[in-house]
């Protein structure tokens, strides 16, 4: 598996860095420990938590408030985990923040390595607003952390994202090796592969490709939300 980024033809990947990401405007998003949903007891949630954390907080434009301080608001509470939407909507308003990172880690296998995670991004949301890149029937089959509402009834997150992260398959290789570019991280023995070496490594891979996807998901739903109530006045 680890040399299979090594062929002449795949070499100039390894100069390419991620795409930066660029927010209209400042966003603050509080991190909730990982939820297992995995079945299995290999990690830590706290500390996946607190990885998820540091990958968010590199991102520009992003304030992060750690899982020390939803923990700290989820023992006044007498509770160790977001139980819901409604939870976590009155966690975000205690902490005064934007949105709450609410994840679990769906697949995990350290050998191979396979990470699998399903986040959401919940806060003050416009009921009407579209539900952007959330396909209905998909999402009733996702095994992400909440149910997503089919109607306008109930709680909807700001953004959502499912992947599975398989070390194996070349795709995820070669994006690896533009995160280990973007943080200068190619020298050393093992240059760009220590991301696929390191449980700890791949995993803060894991976490920042899917705290970017869901940011990027955000900021296109409150795009669209603008366009329509600008049509909507226009009319």
């Amino acid at each position: 598996m680890l040399g299979a980024g090594c062929s002449a033809a795949r070499q100039p990947m390894e100069q390419e860095a991620e795409p930066a990401l660029y927010l209209p405007e400042e966003v603050r998003i509080a991190v909730a420990p990982a939820l297992n949903h995995s079945g299995g007891a290999e990690f830590d949630p706290a500390r996946v938590g607190d990885l998820m954390a540091s990958e968010l907080s590199g991102l520009e434009g992003v304030k992060v408030v750690g899982v020390s301080r939803v923990l700290a608001v989820l023992a006044e509470q007498g509770d160790v985990r977001i139980r819901s939407p409604e939870h976590a909507l009155e966690v975000c308003e205690r902490l005064g923040v934007d949105a709450i990172l609410v994840f679990a880690v769906t697949e995990y296998d350290a050998y191979t390595p396979v990470v699998g995670l399903a986040a959401q991004l919940y806060g003050p949301w416009r009921p009407e607003w579209p539900q952007g890149g959330l396909d209905p029937v998909a999402a009733s089959r996702a095994a992400r952390p909440f149910p997503v509402p089919q109607g306008f009834g109930g709680i909807r997150p700001q953004a959502q994202v499912q992947r599975t992260f398989n070390a194996a398959h070349e795709a995820v290789q070669r994006d690896v090796q533009r995160y280990a570019h973007s943080r200068s991280a190619t020298a050393g023995p093992l240059g760009w592969k220590r991301y696929l070496a390191s449980q700890e490594a791949y995993l803060r891979y894991c976490c920042f490709t899917l705290a970017r996807e869901l940011l990027l998901q955000r900021m296109e739903n409150k795009s669209a939300a603008a366009v329509a109530a600008a049509g909507e006045t226009g009319q």
